[in-house]
């Protein structure tokens, strides 16, 4: 990566919550790209490649918002992996409060983009807990969108009229 972008992304991370549109929305999606790479104690440099791609993907090609995707979920990871306040079973906490906070994030929940982790795992019980986490989050966004409707609904009419 060149300096000049090393020195913007720095600074938009440093600054996310003032600089970055929709800076909560792009979090939570870095959250449950940490936790699927996370759940690997071998992951490899291709992980962060599939979050990218991901990430070109939602953000309709802006090459800023995914690589940014990318980075914040890259520090997630190095704060699981370096035990560093963080660890799995605290990022799975934070997903479930975030989306009782915040019920229209489980829109943002796709487990098909998830699927790519599965095949750079090699080890069969690592492939077990990813399958896992899927299905538990498959089943957290349903419930969330099954019992919030309502409410997701009235978020979405208000951001919206904004």
């Amino acid at each position: 990566m060149k300096l000049s972008l090393k020195i913007k992304h720095y600074f938009l991370n440093a600054f996310r919550e003032i600089f970055v549109h929709h800076h909560g929305s792009l979090e939570f999606r870095a959250k449950i790209f940490a936790l699927m790479i996370a759940s690997d104690s071998n992951a490899k440099v291709e992980n962060y490649i599939v979050v990218r791609n991901v990430g070109m993907n939602i953000y309709e090609n802006d090459e800023d918002r995914a690589n940014l995707l990318m980075l914040t979920t890259k520090e997630l990871v190095k704060k699981i992996t370096n035990n560093n306040g963080l660890d799995i079973d605290t990022l799975v906490l934070n997903i479930q409060k975030e989306l009782k906070l915040v019920p229209r994030y489980a829109k943002k929940i796709d487990t098909d983009s998830l699927k790519p982790f599965l095949a750079l795992s090699h080890d069969g019980d690592t492939i077990s807990y990813q399958e896992n986490i899927l299905e538990f989050l498959q089943t957290l966004k349903e419930e969330i969108l099954n019992s919030k409707e309502s409410q997701i609904a009235k978020d979405e009419e208000k951001l919206s009229s904004k």
